[in-house]
């Protein structure tokens, strides 16, 4: 990142990221004002269980006010609250093997899932029904800085494919499933809503294939900074214990978290058996698995960091025990 745009950054986050203790009238309660840095906008149904922490008001009741500031995907995410402009944000589990050895101090404090975020949908009209059938297409993904695009590439190398062997275009929130719905792509590295709404346009010419089958790729997840954690344990088990009680709202009953989720969402006004289908999807994908609502696998992330050293895609390892910790979602 330039100096400029790093500044640009630094002014942006400083403003929304002041804390702010503000009194409510006659309350007791004071409500301290966080920013809580995301990977994508807030409009993506992908975030309906931070949405609805929000919109419910676990968040408040915990004591904050958080405001949802948007950055370039999972691992601007990371380097954003790992240099202290964000105190908490969020990416995927694989992040913080990606970026630690890179000198950014972030752990994951909360796993959203035992499953992953990362699918692959297909276009069957291109010859597309398998990973192996990915090599020399057209695959979109939001951007080269999200977590996302690493997973692709994870599930791609696990059936010897590599970057290089893909036409992999970054093309930002928007573009992900326009561009595979419009036929300029091929394929698209999605998540379940992602999934849904090419499906939804598709019908029978789309497939879904799962990347967790081949790459062991983990869910959304919380990340802070070392020092932060240190710091403001309080804080961080605050949000973390907010935003599991939003998506275990969304696991519950995906269409009672739906008309939820439109409510706080009046832009998809009207679509809420569209929402409901896309909350299912991420139950079953994404959410479901854990035996500790939050909890990190040290075993899968381990095994995850090994791939992506025998791929290339980390210089070296580190102490498993330095990407995450359990002890916020106990």
């Amino acid at each position: 990142m330039g100096h400029q745009n790093q500044r640009a950054w630094k002014a942006v986050l400083a403003a929304a990221a002041i804390s702010t203790v503000t009194a409510w009238s006659g309350a007791a309660l004071a409500q301290e004002k966080i920013t809580y840095l995301l990977p994508a906008p807030p409009s993506l149904p992908a975030f309906a269980p931070w949405v609805l922490a929000k919109h419910l008001g676990y968040y408040k009741d915990a004591g904050y006010d958080v405001e949802f500031v948007v950055a370039r995907g999972g691992v601007d995410v990371a380097k954003q609250v790992g240099v202290g402009n964000a105190p908490i944000g969020g990416a995927i589990g694989d992040t913080p093997i990606i970026v630690r050895g890179n000198g950014v101090p972030v752990k994951v404090v909360g796993l959203m899932g035992g499953g992953a975020l990362t699918v692959v949908v297909g276009r069957k009209d291109r010859g597309v029904q398998k990973l192996e059938d990915l090599k020399g297409k057209k695959i979109s993904a939001m951007a080269f800085q999200d977590t996302t695009y690493f997973a692709l590439l994870g599930a791609l190398a696990s059936k010897g494919i590599s970057k290089n062997d893909v036409d992999a275009q970054a093309v930002g929130p928007a573009g992900v499933t326009s561009l595979i719905i419009a036929g300029s792509v091929d394929a698209c590295a999605c998540t379940p809503d992602w999934e849904v709404d090419v499906k939804e346009a598709l019908k029978d010419n789309a497939v879904s294939i799962p990347t967790k089958d081949a790459f062991q790729s983990m869910a959304q997840a919380i990340l802070a900074s070392d020092d932060v954690i240190a710091k403001r344990p309080q804080m961080v088990k605050a949000i973390v214990q907010a935003t599991l009680k939003g998506m275990k709202y969304v696991m519950d009953d995906p269409a009672k978290a739906a008309k939820a989720y439109v409510e706080a969402s009046p832009s998809f006004a009207g679509k809420e058996e569209l929402i409901r289908k896309i909350l299912v999807n991420y139950t079953e994908r994404t959410y479901k698995g854990q035996t500790t609502l939050g909890a990190v696998d040290p075993a899968q992330l381990a095994t995850l960091q090994k791939f992506y050293l025998k791929e290339g895609f980390i210089p070296a390892e580190q102490p498993v025990e330095q990407l995450y910790t359990n002890e916020f979602v106990k």
